[in-house]
């Protein structure tokens, strides 16, 4: 299914490719076939890191160094192929936890020697700006993306595979990072954010009137800082805390300043196609307000599946895909790097 043509790589649709993704504490492996995805695994160290409050490096990569193994070969017998049928081996090289990333690059990588198939770095950031286009005939097209996780909250203009533009971030704490933090003040468990979402559908998201912060600045920049603190203080006047009615208006904050700016963005990029990835995406608030209101305004809104939304080797594999029917494979001698930024965006 490979062969080399002047020096290139030449592949068929039906190229079948192993992903890895162990940035920071999911271990999660899928194969995809052409870009259908037809197996994924992950194992999750939610219940290890809630009992510190927070990712632990060490003891994430610990654990991913305890179950690659197992994964590996459940996703490989999910998807009805042994070793000798993959085409290419990939991995998340960045960004993301140095100890973490190593583990499931070097997985990939002397899988790949092994083999003797290509091997694909691939940028965990790039995973979730265009996995909202895994379903969509013709792949990623001319459109802004909106990234909102624990890790990043940035605004990119897409303009083609490989082809972004920084349009915006967060100057401080990303979305996610701040719904965990806000959660961790509330006493929910680890992490805070769906369960965040979860008290808020009960309670009055008009309670509190948090700050909106950057509304006005006139570019398409977010900060969330100052709003966990507002909360902060909030909560130190209330006896008892109104859990609820807190969540509510915190989520009511964070969606309208993520919504508004997002729809300008849209709207001064002159594009008709919005694409929503990131943990903070699978929010029901987030969801139901973005499509009203790019129902509203007739731009066409691309969210990712739930399952490929938070941390997952899919997206990882799509991204691989498309890199590979370009016919340019990565160097094994190639390093992770936990700060890796896009590529061709300064900023990020």
């Amino acid at each position: 299914m490979i062969q080399l043509s002047g020096g290139n790589l030449v592949q068929d649709s039906s190229a079948i490719i192993l992903a890895v993704e162990t940035s920071c504490d999911e271990t999660a492996l899928a194969v995809i076939r052409g870009t259908e995805l037809i197996a994924g695994e992950v194992s999750s160290q939610i219940k290890i890191h809630g009992e510190f409050g927070g990712v632990v490096p060490e003891v994430a990569s610990r654990n991913h160094l305890k179950v690659l193994r197992p994964v590996l070969m459940a996703v490989l017998a999910k998807a009805g192929v042994g070793c000798g049928d993959l085409d290419a081996i990939a991995a998340t090289s960045g960004p993301g936890l140095a100890t973490s990333l190593m583990v499931g690059a070097s997985l990939a990588k002397g899988m790949a020697v092994a083999l003797g198939k290509p091997f694909l770095a691939i940028n965990h950031i790039e995973g979730h700006l265009l996995s909202p286009f895994i379903r969509v005939q013709g792949g990623p097209c001319s459109s802004v993306g909106l990234v909102v996780s624990g890790g990043h909250t940035l605004l990119v203009r897409i303009h083609g595979l490989g082809r972004y533009e920084l349009l915006g971030k967060s100057v401080d704490d990303a979305a996610g990072e701040a719904f965990d933090k806000v959660g961790k003040l509330l006493g929910l468990p680890y992490p805070g954010g769906p369960h965040v979402n979860r008290c808020a559908e009960r309670g009055d998201p008009c309670r509190f009137d948090f700050p909106r912060s950057m509304m006005a600045s006139g570019n398409f920049h977010f900060s969330f800082s100052g709003l966990k603190t507002a909360v902060r203080y909030m909560l130190e006047k209330c006896d008892p805390i109104p859990v609820e009615d807190v969540c509510a208006s915190f989520q009511e904050a964070v969606v309208e300043v993520l919504v508004k700016k997002t729809i300008r963005a849209v709207l001064a990029a002159g594009v008709d196609t919005l694409a929503i990835s990131g943990g903070v995406s699978c929010n029901s608030r987030l969801r139901e307000r973005f499509a009203n209101e790019c129902k509203a305004r007739r731009i066409h809104l691309l969210l990712a599946p739930p399952e490929l939304c938070t941390d997952n080797a899919g997206m990882i594999a799509y991204v691989a895909a498309l890199r590979f029917a370009q016919g340019v494979p990565s160097e094994l001698a190639s390093e992770i790097e936990p700060n890796l930024r896009l590529a061709g965006v300064a900023g990020i």
